[in-house]
C-alpha cells in the first residue's frame, strides 16, 4: 500500500483501491500534487471548509469516483455533478469490499466566503480497512474522550491526527489522542499551511515514542511512504 501527503489533511492511499481524503490542492501553499493526477475510487471528505472539501468534485468526476460524507456535504456534492454517497456518524457501509464508518469530530462546517455560511452537516472522521490495515483519519477535531472507544474497537493500525493547533488538537493534545487510539503509525496533519499552524512534527515524533508504543512518520507534501 503506498501513502502520498497531499499536504494539509490531505492523502491518497493507493492499494486494491484508490482512496482520496481531504484532497484540498487548489490554492494549497503546501501541495507539490496536481489535482488532475489524482485518480480515486473513492473521495473521502471529512468536512465542509474549503480547506478540506477542496478538489474533490474534480477528482471525483475525472475518476468516476465516489465522493463518501455525512449526508449534508454528500448532497452538496451531489448537486454539483460528483456521485456521493451520504452517511452519518456511527453509521458504516461497504464499498467494494471497503468497510468505511464515519466517527465523530469536533469542528466545525460551514462552506462559502460569506455570512451566512452554507450549513454542510456535522464533521466526522473515517475508520477503514484497506488490505488488512484499519485505518483511522480523525478529520480536523480536538481531543475527545471517545478516542480511547474508537482505540478499543479497532486494532488501528495507522491513525492521522491534526497537530497544528488553533483550529484542531496541537501537539500535546494529539499526543493524548495517540495514547487512547494506541496506533501502531502515526502519520500528523494539518500543520505548517500557514504561519498560524505552524509547528514541529520532529518535537511531536520524538513526544510520541518518549511516551507511547506507537511510531511516528513525519511526511513532507507530495511525499510517500510504503505501509
Amino acid at each position: 500500500m503506498k501513502i502520498t501527503f497531499l499536504g494539509h489533511a490531505g492523502f491518497l492511499i493507493e492499494g486494491s483501491k484508490k482512496i482520496a481524503i481531504d484532497p484540498f490542492l487548489t490554492g494549497n501553499p503546501a501541495a507539490k500534487n496536481n489535482p488532475k493526477d489524482i485518480k480515486a475510487d473513492l473521495i473521502l471528505v471529512s468536512h465542509g471548509h474549503g480547506d478540506h472539501l477542496g478538489d474533490t468534485i474534480e477528482i471525483a468526476k475525472q475518476s468516476k469516483g465516489t465522493v463518501v460524507s455525512v449526508n449534508e456535504l454528500a448532497i452538496f456534492c451531489s448537486n454539483k455533478g460528483a456521485n456521493s454517497h451520504g452517511m452519518h456518524i456511527g453509521g458504516s457501509h461497504v464499498f467494494d469490499g471497503i468497510k468505511i464508518k464515519l466517527t465523530p469530530a469536533w469542528h466545525g462546517s460551514g462552506f462559502g466566503d460569506e455570512c451566512p455560511l452554507e450549513y454542510l452537516g456535522t464533521p466526522c472522521g473515517f475508520v477503514f480497512n484497506l488490505d488488512g490495515k484499519t485505518i483511522y483519519h480523525s478529520g480536523d477535531t480536538g481531543l475527545f474522550g471517545d478516542m480511547e472507544l474508537i482505540g478499543r474497537l479497532n486494532k488501528i493500525d495507522l491513525a492521522m491526527l491534526p497537530i497544528g493547533d488553533n483550529y484542531t488538537m496541537g501537539p500535546e493534545d494529539a499526543l493524548e489522542a495517540v495514547k487512547m487510539l494506541k496506533s501502531g503509525l502515526v502519520i500528523p496533519m494539518h500543520y505548517n499551511t500557514w504561519p498560524l499552524l505552524k509547528q514541529d512534527p520532529l518535537k511531536f515524533k520524538t513526544e510520541v515514542e518518549s511516551n507511547t508504543g506507537s511510531k511516528v512518520t513525519v511526511i513532507a507534501p507530495g511525499e510517500s511512504l510504503e505501509f
